[in-house]
């Protein structure tokens, strides 16, 4: 593999390791990410090593990434959460900004994270931020996101609202048509319009942010196969 790899690597990796970050299983990120931060850091590609690293470092594993990495991955790696939240909200990165402070022990930060990725409809971020406030004692956190966000997250229909985890657990088209008895022509159109909606280009994005939403089903529920 070479640098070319990397634009659609990086990516990819970062995407299933966010979605397992999300689902609570911070244990599969090193299997994730662990090839393609490798070359990343054997090319010394500081963007895609660093998005990784920070990524690795959330599941408590070493990292040593190059020294050039962008600053909103630096900072995350020196520790520098709050510089790094207001570097990403400057940029418009707002939930990236919220995420960078979880590890954190800043319980006002947390608490502005916490209502940020509320007022997003970031259902299992949010969930993390709460756990990560009780574990530092504070109290009355709320629960879930806002009302209004629960009810229709990035703006999916009812049937983009069930394609997407079959989506998100690697179904293809021809597969979720079998399961929702549609057309596979139908799940082109719903697939075109889920990545549109979620502003991503492809499915391993949709995963992740399908996971952020928090409407990725069970791995039984996603499985035609399954008893």
């Amino acid at each position: 593999m070479k640098a070319d790899d990397l634009q659609f690597l990086g990516p990819a990796a970062a995407a299933r390791a966010e979605a397992a970050w999300l689902e609570g299983r911070a244990e599969a990120i090193d299997a994730e990410t662990q090839m393609t931060y490798d070359l990343a850091c054997r090319l010394n590609e500081p963007t895609t090593a660093g998005w990784l690293a920070c990524w690795r470092a959330r599941a408590g594993l070493p990292v040593e990434a190059p020294d050039d990495v962008p600053e909103r991955f630096r900072l995350q790696l020196d520790s520098d959460f709050e510089a790094a939240y207001e570097l990403l909200k400057a940029e418009g990165a707002d939930y990236d900004a919220a995420v960078a402070l979880v590890p954190g022990s800043d319980g006002s930060l947390l608490r502005t994270a916490h209502e940020q990725l509320r007022a997003l409809g970031a259902k299992p971020a949010t969930a993390i931020i709460a756990r990560r406030l009780r574990e530092l004692g504070e109290r009355s956190v709320p629960r879930g996101p806002r009302p209004a966000t629960r009810q229709n997250p990035a703006g999916l229909t009812n049937r983009e609202l069930e394609v997407l985890p079959l989506l998100a657990h690697g179904l293809r088209n021809a597969e979720i048509a079998q399961r929702l008895v549609v057309t596979p022509k139908t799940v082109d159109h719903h697939v075109s319009s889920i990545l549109r909606k979620l502003g991503v280009t492809n499915r391993a994005l949709a995963g992740a942010a399908a996971a952020r939403l928090g409407v990725i089903a069970g791995k039984a529920d996603a499985d035609p196969n399954a008893k």
